[in-house]
């Protein structure tokens, strides 16, 4: 059905403002909200969350579907510019978080592992001190332009 109007589910941690962290908000959109992810395995790794609670993009209304498609876009260009990104991966799944969330990845000329999907490259996961937190925030903040 589209422009599904039910209420957000109890349960989602998205919509209860239990994820993500608002310490790592970046910038608040017309749609959605973009967050930096808490692991910088991936550089400048970002999730782009939509501000009221649907599923699937067949949940959004035409327009509001081509305005949340041009702020992913947005983001994309934010993030090749902010990390000089050779590529900029795309993930809408909802399978762990049942709320529209893009994550959108930065792929790098220093990637180990620049040909798989980035939840399949096996690392540690990378946690940045405040200081370069804020640091990565402001440098995607700055090529959004706002």
């Amino acid at each position: 059905m589209t422009g599904d109007a039910r209420p957000a589910p109890a349960a989602c941690s998205a919509c209860g403002d239990r994820w993500p962290d608002p310490a790592d908000r970046i910038s608040e959109l017309r749609e959605s909200v973009l967050y930096l992810h808490t692991d910088q395995f991936f550089p400048g790794w970002s999730v782009l969350v939509l501000r009221r609670h649907a599923t699937e993009l067949y949940d959004l209304e035409r327009d509001e579907r081509a305005r949340v498609m041009d702020e992913v876009s947005d983001v994309a260009r934010a993030l090749k510019l902010a990390f000089d990104a050779r590529k900029v991966n795309y993930a809408l799944f909802g399978n762990v978080v049942p709320h529209m969330h893009w994550h959108l990845i930065p792929r790098l000329a220093s990637d180990l592992a620049p040909h798989d999907p980035v939840f399949a490259v096996s690392h540690d996961p990378v946690r940045l001190s405040h200081v370069e937190r804020t640091d990565r925030i402001l440098r995607i903040r700055s090529r959004l332009g706002r």
